[in-house]
């Protein structure tokens, strides 16, 4: 068949219009396209059809699950799966909802379909699982100002979670603890280890969480921190060192009194010197006062007479030789039955004859 040529601008705009009508008949958006939910929850994903469609289908883990048209009856794999439109009708927008989520059979691709032009949409769901949380020895009580030591273990996480601790309700640094994590099978175990000094009592709790959790999981224990002994430490150190000063004085103090002393015991040249002249000026003066005070010596017979004649016998039994005069010299030590004297016996000459006698 030919075509006038007049008549090819308006075949030209009926094409326009066709392909305008099959765009706009074959747009639908899929919301969310990325979904994380917790093991055990719903998932929800929307589906909006711009134009008239007949049958949208939904396909999860490689299974149609759902047929849902837009009239007639709703076709379901099992009850896990449903869908609906988002309100009374309106049939531009279906939910649908997956039930129960299990990680094993529903993480994974999603797939919306629209029979006719608008083709298929896929969405990913990702599931997580929340395990257990445990701070490990319970309550302590602790010295003030000792290190004390928390340890929180997780166990069966997907994935591996994120471990927090608070103080009194207020977060503690993450510098004050380390946090390590090792795979158990499909899931995640983790041990986190708190430590800071005591200052008072506290609630100490571990939090651990994932993305798709609206609050985390802990567990808490009591921090009860008593009083420190007095630190006599201090005060020991000061007193040996007062007590060591104090013996080190006393035993110089010792040293020096005991030199002293030996010094005095031991006079100099000088001194003794000076003593040896008062001792024998002292007896000088005894040797003069008692020739001073001696008597006549009758026992002195001079050398060269060897026979003395009665008469010439003074009292006291000794002889008296001419030419000489016999002094009689009293001794001051007498005692007992004893006679002790001295005689000085001056001769012509004028020497002196000195001779002690002593009768008993």
């Amino acid at each position: 068949m030919t075509v006038p040529w007049r008549s090819r601008p308006d075949l030209f705009r009926i094409g326009l219009l066709l392909c305008a009508t099959g765009a706009v008949s074959g747009q639908f958006q899929l919301e969310p396209l990325n979904s994380t939910v917790l093991q055990g929850s719903d998932a929800r994903f929307n589906a909006t059809v711009q134009g008239n469609w007949r049958v949208m289908t939904w396909t999860v883990g490689g299974l149609m699950v759902v047929n849902f048209p837009v009239t007639g009856n709703i076709t379901s794999s099992s009850e896990q799966f449903s869908a609906k439109f988002c309100s009374s009708g309106d049939t531009s927008c279906v939910e649908f909802t997956i039930h129960n989520v299990t990680r094993s059979g529903d993480a994974g691709p999603v797939v919306c379909r629209v029979l006719g032009d608008y083709g298929s949409k896929t969405a990913h769901l990702y599931v997580q699982e929340s395990g257990t949380v445990n701070v490990s020895g319970g309550n302590v009580t602790v010295v003030q100002d000792q290190q004390v030591e928390f340890q929180c273990v997780t166990s069966a996480w997907f994935p591996t979670p994120t471990v927090s601790w608070t103080r009194n309700g207020q977060a503690v640094s993450s510098s004050l603890y380390n946090t390590t994590s090792m795979a158990n099978g499909d899931t995640f175990n983790s041990t986190s280890v708190l430590k800071f000094q005591a200052v008072g009592n506290a609630t100490v709790e571990c939090r651990a969480t994932v993305l798709s959790l609206t609050s985390p999981q802990s567990s808490s224990v009591f921090l009860v921190v008593v009083p420190k002994p007095p630190d006599w430490t201090v005060l020991i150190a000061v007193v040996v060192s007062i007590g060591g000063f104090a013996l080190l004085v006393l035993l110089i103090i010792g040293i020096i009194f005991c030199f002293k002393r030996r010094e005095e015991k031991q006079p100099n040249y000088q001194d003794e010197m000076s003593r040896r002249v008062r001792t024998h000026s002292q007896i000088s003066g005894v040797n003069a006062a008692g020739q001073r005070q001696g008597q006549e010596n009758a026992g002195y017979v001079p050398e060269d007479q060897t026979s003395v004649a009665p008469s010439e016998l003074t009292d006291s039994g000794f002889p008296q030789s001419n030419g000489f005069k016999v002094y009689k010299v009293a001794d001051a030590n007498q005692a007992g039955n004893g006679y002790s004297g001295a005689h000085i016996t001056v001769g012509e000459s004028g020497v002196r004859k000195h001779r002690h006698v002593t009768i008993v």
